[in-house]
């Protein structure tokens, strides 16, 4: 799911926990984690909102959350921000941060 400025609010009023992805088309460790995140968001569909978000097309949103380098991935609880991986990181990693959202 992409998410940008456009949808992140309506999605973040859902009350859901949720992934961000923030990523780039011209980073090489993005393209690495990409897939991952989209198993992770198919396994964890209706409980966690999971998606990415382009660096590039949603300035404001990158801005917001402070994002500096990518990949980027925050988690959000209860609409803060509770955890975040930077760099390329495993499905392990990344899963055991998406359970502690439960």
């Amino acid at each position: 799911m992409v998410i940008n400025e456009d949808n992140y609010k309506e999605l973040a009023a859902q009350g859901k926990p949720m992934v961000l992805d923030f990523w780039a088309t011209w980073c090489g460790p993005c393209k690495k984690i990409g897939p991952i995140i989209e198993e992770l968001a198919s396994e964890y569909e209706g409980q966690v909102i999971i998606g990415k978000v382009d660096v590039e097309e949603a300035e404001d949103l990158t801005a917001e959350f402070g994002i500096r380098n990518v990949p980027t991935v925050i988690f959000i609880k209860n609409g803060e921000v509770v955890d975040k991986s930077v760099g390329a990181a495993t499905k392990a990693v990344l899963e055991e941060k998406v359970k502690a959202l439960l």
